[in-house]
This record gives structure tokens, C-alpha cells and sequence, in this order.
């Protein structure tokens, strides 16, 4: 059965999440005076990572809210346990401001969703929230491209969960064997794509992180995407392109 939709990640696929993220986080440090705190930019935006990493994992696992899981990464970041909502949230949106200010997407998006238009429908499923990956959407002028936009934050479930691919389909109406998924992550987007019953297509745009797990397309920039939903062989010889 021939590719009917195609569902996109957000975060480091359309959008250049890892280059807005370092550019917010040293404006910020640089606003508080902190910036030589952690030794180097990079050695901060690790530690900064790190504490994402963990505060959203808790998140995910319904342990705290999508608020609370800000506020932490905050309080672990400076190593504060003990600041007080209203002071993390402020220094949260601080740090969005910045981050906000250095949104652009990848130069490559564009021509792909031109290049797919009008031969396959589109939705996005994000493991964030749709107040926040909506407008995001919007403010880099990709909101109209896609039908659906599902969110695990009101999903209550996250990718790699099969449940929320599924949803993600359900909310095209169309089965996971008519759907192509698109992401950075070889694990939590190609290989649960892949379980879900899924086309999975694992961007990996530096192509070096290593051989895509099995049944997995392997994709180094977006214009190798059209061949690839076209040539599509249900994980048979043409199942990766290295």
C-alpha cells in the first residue's frame, strides 16, 4: 500500500532547536553575569541539556507537570533546589525570550514540503505541548502545511510509545501502513516509528551518528526525502540510504 501521509518531529527536524537553544542559554547566562560559571559555553549548554534530558523524562512519565518540569530544570541547572516557582518561571521565560529571538528553520524544510506538496498530506506529532509547538509553527510560517498537530503533553503519552504514532494517524484518519514518520532521534522517532507500524525515516543531517537501526530509512538532508517515500519498499532492499 503506497505512502498516503507523512507526520513530521519537530525539534532539530523542521526547526533548528540545538542552534536556538545554544543561543538562548548564552544570552541569558550573559544577561545574570553567569556566563563564565560553567567553564564554557558548550560545557553549560551540557549541564543545560543534561537537567532537560532528566526533567523531561519525569514529565513524560507523568511525574510533574509541563510547568514543573521547567522549574526544575531551572532550580537543577543553577543549582538552586530551593528557588520559588514565580522566580524559576521568570527566569525560565527569560531564557525563552533569547531562545525565541534565534527561531529559524533548517534551509532545506522549504523545498522538501514544496517538493511533497499535493502528493501527501501532513500532521506533526511533537513530544512538547501544542501552546508551545503551535505557535512555533506559526512564527516560522510552517503552521498551514500540516492538517493535525498532536502533542504528547495532551496526549498523555510520548513517542516511543506505539499509542502516540497511533494517534498521530488517527488523527489523519488514515492506518500507520499509509504513514511515513520523520525525526531526529534514531530511537524515540525511526525505531518507535518503525514499531508503530510506520514508515520510519531517521534524519540524520550531520550522517555520523552511526548505522540506522533495522527497517529504518536513513536520510542525511530533506531532499533525499522524496525518493525515498516514492521508493519505499516496506523495509526491503531500498529500507536505508547510508
Amino acid at each position: 500500500m503506497p505512502i498516503r501521509a507523512v507526520l513530521w518531529d519537530i525539534d532539530d527536524t523542521l526547526f533548528d532547536y540545538t542552534g536556538a537553544d545554544t543561543a538562548g542559554l548564552a544570552r541569558r547566562l550573559a544577561e545574570e553575569g553567569l556566563d563564565g560559571r560553567y567553564g564554557s559555553p558548550e560545557k553549560a549548554l551540557a549541564l543545560w541539556r543534561e537537567a532537560t534530558a532528566r526533567h523531561w523524562d519525569r514529565f513524560a512519565a507523568g511525574e510533574v507537570t509541563f510547568r514543573g518540569q521547567r522549574r526544575d530544570r531551572v532550580r537543577d541547572f543553577l543549582g538552586e533546589p530551593a528557588m520559588g516557582d514565580e522566580e524559576a518561571d521568570a527566569w525560565f521565560d527569560r531564557y525563552v525570550e533569547h531562545y525565541k529571538a534565534a527561531w529559524t528553520v533548517f534551509p532545506d524544510v522549504v523545498p522538501a514540503l514544496d517538493a511533497l506538496a499535493g502528493r501527501y498530506r501532513h500532521g506533526v506529532l511533537s513530544n512538547s505541548s501544542s501552546v508551545n509547538q503551535d505557535p512555533k509553527l506559526r512564527a516560522l510560517g510552517l503552521r498551514e502545511r500540516f492538517e493535525v498537530l498532536v502533542c504528547a503533553a495532551e496526549l498523555g503519552v510520548s513517542k516511543p510509545e506505539e499509542a502516540a504514532f497511533h494517534a498521530a494517524c488517527e488523527a489523519l484518519g488514515l492506518p500507520p501502513g499509509d504513514t511515513a514518520y520523520v525525526g531526529d532521534q534514531p530511537e524515540i522517532d525511526a525505531r518507535g516509528a518503525r514499531d508503530a507500524g510506520m514508515t520510519a525515516v531517521w534524519l540524520d543531517r550531520g550522517g555520523d551518528r552511526g548505522p540506522a537501526p533495522a527497517g529504518v530509512h536513513r536520510i542525511e538532508g530533506l531532499a533525499q526525502l522524496p525518493e525515498v517515500l516514492a521508493g519505499d519498499t516496506r523495509f526491503g532492499a531500498r529500507s536505508a540510504i547510508r
